[in-house]
C-alpha cells in the first residue's frame, strides 16, 4: 500500500535534500490528513478509486516549482469547487476582496502582490450569469493591471455557451462575444468542462488556447464503483440529435469501465416549439428491459430530461438514470427531476448546490471535478500534456 501510493510523487528531486524516511512519512501524513478532511467538508462526494487517486491525489511539497510563481484566486460563484481545488493542489487560495458598492457596481481588489506571477482564476460564469461575468473580467483586468505575467481562467461552466450561432435573424453569438471579452482584457488561457459544443473553442484567437476537459471520467469512476445498481444490460440514451457524438464517447468509455459488456446506443428525436418548449420526442433504438443512462451536458429546467425519462419507460426500459455535468436546475427543474420516471441523476459541482437538492435526497448525486479541475492546472503550469489524464482506464 505504501508503495503504490508513493509511487504517485512523480517528481523525484525532492529528496536531494531530505532523507527518504522522513518524507515518505510526511507525504503519507499528507495524504491521510485532506482524505479525513475532504470526508469531513464534502460528506457528499463520493470518493475516487485507486486508479483516479493514483491520477489526481497530489501532494505537493514546498520544494516543487509550482510554488515558486503560481497564485490561485477565486471569485464569488464557486468558493466551495475552488478551495477544494487548491487542497488538492496543497496550495492557499489567494487573498482577494470582491464587493458591491451602493449603487450595486463590482468593487475588487486583490491583496496579494501578483506582480510577473502565474495566477490562475476560479469563476464559474453561472447564474447569476451577469454578475459572475463582469466579476470575472474586471479580475482579469485588475490583475493585468496589476503586472501579472500569466492570467488563466477556470471557468468550470461556461455561461452563454448555447448561443454559439445566429438561429434567428438579427440575434447575437453570445457565447462568442463572451470569448472576445475575455481576450480584450487580457486572459491568456482557458480551462472549461464540458462545453456545450466544441467549436467555442475556436471563438477564442490562436493566442489564447482552451483546454476542454470532460468529466465523463468522474462520471464513468462512480458508476464502475457503486454498489447501490448493478448494471447488465445498459443502453446510452442522447436525449436529442446534437448530443449523439457526447453519448457515443460516454459508450465507449463505459464499455471500457465494465469489461465484457456491450452497451447499446439510442437517440430521442426532439422537435421544439421554441425555448424551453417540446412539441414532440421519438426514440430512435431499442430500450425495453435496459438501464438507460441519459447522457447530456446541461439540465437547466428539466422538462427535455423528465420527457426523455417518460419516453423511454413508456418504451420499456427497466430502469432511467441520468448524467449531466452542469446542473442548472432553473425554474420548475425540481418538480420535473421528482417524476417517477427517473431513478437517480448524477450531476457535477461546476455550478454550486441549491438547497431544494435536499428535498430529493440520494435521487441527487453531486460528484466533484476538483480532482479533475486541479490536475489540469498542475499540469498547465508544469508544461504536462493535459490530453493524457482522460487516458487512464481501470
Amino acid at each position: 500500500m505504501f508503495t503504490k501510493l508513493f509511487s504517485t510523487f512523480r517528481h523525484q528531486n525532492i529528496f536531494r535534500n531530505y532523507g527518504k524516511q522522513f518524507m515518505l512519512v510526511g507525504l503519507l501524513s499528507t495524504i491521510c490528513y485532506r482524505q479525513k478532511l475532504s470526508l469531513q467538508v464534502n460528506p457528499n462526494i463520493k470518493q475516487y478509486g485507486d486508479n483516479l487517486n493514483r491520477a489526481f491525489k497530489r501532494a505537493l511539497v514546498p520544494e516543487d516549482d509550482f510554488y515558486k510563481n503560481t497564485i490561485i484566486l477565486s471569485g464569488n460563484s464557486n468558493k466551495e469547487l475552488a478551495e477544494e481545488i487548491a487542497e488538492y493542489l496543497n496550495i492557499k487560495l489567494g487573498s482577494v476582496t470582491i464587493g458591491r458598492f451602493a449603487d450595486g457596481e463590482c468593487q475588487i481588489q486583490v491583496l496579494d502582490n501578483i506582480r510577473g506571477k502565474d495566477v490562475f482564476i476560479i469563476q464559474s460564469t453561472s447564474p447569476p450569469v451577469n454578475d459572475n461575468l463582469m466579476e470575472l473580467l474586471l479580475l482579469v483586468s485588475a490583475l493585468r493591471r496589476a503586472s501579472a505575467r500569466k492570467i488563466i481562467v477556470v471557468v468550470p461552466y461556461y455561461g452563454y455557451a448555447r448561443q454559439d450561432r445566429k438561429c434567428a435573424p438579427r440575434v447575437p453569438i453570445s457565447a462568442a462575444d463572451v470569448a472576445r471579452l475575455l481576450e480584450t482584457v487580457g486572459v491568456d488561457r482557458l480551462i472549461s468542462v464540458d462545453l456545450h459544443c466544441g467549436q467555442i473553442q475556436g471563438f477564442f484567437g490562436p493566442r489564447v488556447p482552451v483546454d476542454n476537459l470532460e468529466a465523463n471520467l468522474v462520471a464513468q469512476n462512480y458508476l464502475s464503483l457503486q454498489k447501490k445498481y448493478e448494471f447488465k444490460d445498459v443502453a446510452i440514451v442522447s436525449p436529442d440529435a446534437g448530443g449523439v457524438y457526447r453519448a457515443k464517447k460516454f459508450q465507449e468509455q463505459f464499455d471500457q469501465h465494465h469489461p465484457g459488456m456491450q452497451s447499446h446506443l439510442a437517440m430521442i428525436i426532439k422537435q421544439r416549439e421554441g425555448p424551453g418548449k417540446i412539441a414532440s420526442m421519438n426514440l430512435v433504438g431499442q430500450v425495453k428491459g435496459k438501464d438507460c443512462i441519459i447522457v447530456d451536458d446541461i439540465i437547466d429546467t428539466a422538462g427535455t430530461l423528465s420527457e426523455a425519462a417518460r419516453v423511454l419507460k413508456e418504451q420499456g426500459a427497466k430502469r432511467v438514470f441520468a448524467f449531466a455535468t452542469h446542473a442548472l436546475f432553473s425554474g420548475k427543474a425540481f418538480a420535473h427531476l421528482g417524476a417517477p420516471f427517473l431513478d437517480q441523476i448524477i450531476v457535477t459541482n461546476t455550478i454550486p448546490s441549491k438547497p431544494q437538492e435536499e428535498v430529493l435526497g440520494d435521487k441527487i448525486c453531486r460528484l466533484s471535478v476538483a480532482p479533475l479541475l486541479a490536475e489540469a492546472i498542475y499540469r498547465v503550469q508544469k508544461k504536462e500534456s493535459v490530453s493524457t489524464l482522460f487516458d487512464i482506464k481501470h
